[in-house]
């Protein structure tokens, strides 16, 4: 498995974030085309894993604030699923981004998304009130480490 850091522009990072936009409206409806804006944001911190190069998952991370950094576009192809990618994804993005001085993360993601909360809570991610645009929004809960 080999894990590039790279940014937004990367051509494997835009189809692997089409295809989880697509799968979030299966999950979510309509109500994920209000995150669409929020999503579709240029990161400069991106990484995609590869095994035998094919493009299996990806996940960002961008500022928040001064300490913090709110992790984005965590997704792995359904046929990667349970290989330990997503796991290795997260160690990633917290160590680059420990690297970049931040020290404390946020993330929002779907109540529906068992397996992802379940992994960001052996991560030790903690449930937090809705943040920002995320504030009232049923379908998102947040979390914080």
């Amino acid at each position: 498995m080999e894990v590039i850091k790279t940014n937004s522009e990367n051509s494997d990072f835009k189809n692997l974030s089409a295809l989880f936009d697509e799968y979030l409206v299966d999950i979510d409806g309509d109500e994920r085309e209000f995150f669409a804006h929020y999503n579709n944001v240029q990161f400069d911190h991106v990484l995609v894993v590869y095994e035998n190069g094919q493009a299996l998952g990806c996940g960002a991370f961008k500022k928040y604030d001064e300490v913090t950094a709110e992790i984005k576009r965590m997704f792995v192809l359904s046929e990667a699923r349970g290989k330990g990618i997503a796991n290795k994804i997260l160690n990633e993005i917290e160590s680059w981004a420990i690297e970049q001085g931040f020290t404390n993360f946020i993330l929002e993601t779907s109540p529906k998304l068992k397996a992802a909360i379940a992994l960001y809570t052996k991560m030790g991610y903690q449930f937090i009130p809705n943040y920002d645009q995320y504030i009232g929004i049923e379908n998102s809960v947040c979390m914080k480490k």
